[in-house]
């Protein structure tokens, strides 16, 4: 049994491989824990796990583009809505507009309709690089009266959202009581030295999103729509019922201003 024991004394050898790989692993900058971790003004290299941490929070850090998405999972019939229309191009040379598609989202955000339209005349040009429109979306396109009919009967007494809504209105064949009408291109806090502004570049620059870097989608811009709305609805509010009271003020004067009849 004593000849299987050790002599204590002797020389401890290092294995030949354990000694190629901590060699090698000098060659590369790692030291030991043991000898780096309390002496000052060694950096202990970090392993991949410590890289990829850096990297993540170096992205997390980035602050990019934000995605327009609902704020809430109710879809109801809420008191405002947004609307946005694309367009096709109609008659000999495609030059005149027609109602491709039409989305309406509620204060939430979330779609209460998206309806891709058949024109009552023939499309000349789908617009596609713009209207995102596809020739296979006639497929599932619906009549023009159906759509207005249905978009006529959402919007009845709510407040109507919109960029340039006189566009979609009149591609819509309709109207709406201008004192339901939230236009954000012409809301005069939104407008650059008189000018209307383009709802990408209010989107970019108040919400900071990106929208229409290609194709258009309506679901997209209703909700910029909404969205620079809800942040700005007390002042605008405010404002509308500034102008209704100085408006009927200025009716009243006229009125009595009338010379009675003998």
């Amino acid at each position: 049994m004593g000849s299987n024991l050790k002599n204590p004394s002797k020389k401890f050898q290092l294995n030949p491989n354990w000694a190629q790989l901590s060699q090698k692993l000098k060659g590369h900058g790692f030291k030991s824990s043991s000898n780096t971790s309390h002496k000052p003004g060694i950096e202990t290299p970090k392993g991949v796990l410590g890289k990829r941490k850096e990297r993540a929070n170096a992205e997390s850090d980035e602050s990019g583009p934000i995605a327009l998405a609902p704020s809430s999972s109710d879809c109801s019939l809420t008191d405002a809505l947004a609307m946005d229309c694309e367009m096709v191009g109609v008659s000999s040379l495609g030059n005149r507009s027609a109602l491709g598609r039409v989305t309406l989202v509620n204060k939430w955000g979330n779609v209460i309709c998206d309806e891709h339209v058949r024109p009552i005349e023939r499309i000349v040009d789908f617009r596609t690089e713009i209207s995102g429109i596809r020739p296979r979306d006639l497929k599932k396109a619906k009549d023009f009266r159906i759509v207005q009919k249905k978009v006529a009967e959402l919007i009845k007494g709510k407040i109507l959202v919109g960029h340039a809504l006189r566009n979609d209105l009149k591609a819509l064949l309709l109207s709406h009581p201008k004192k339901d009408i939230r236009d954000t291109s012409e809301y005069q806090p939104f407008l650059k030295e008189g000018h209307r502004r383009a709802l990408r570049h209010l989107a970019a620059e108040i919400l900071g999103a990106k929208i229409q870097s290609g194709e258009h989608c309506p679901i997209e811009d209703a909700r910029a729509a909404m969205l620079l709305y809800q942040k700005n609805r007390k002042e605008w509010e405010r404002s509308i019922k500034d102008f209704v009271r100085l408006k009927q003020k200025q009716k009243k004067r006229k009125q009595k201003k009338k010379p009675k009849k003998v």
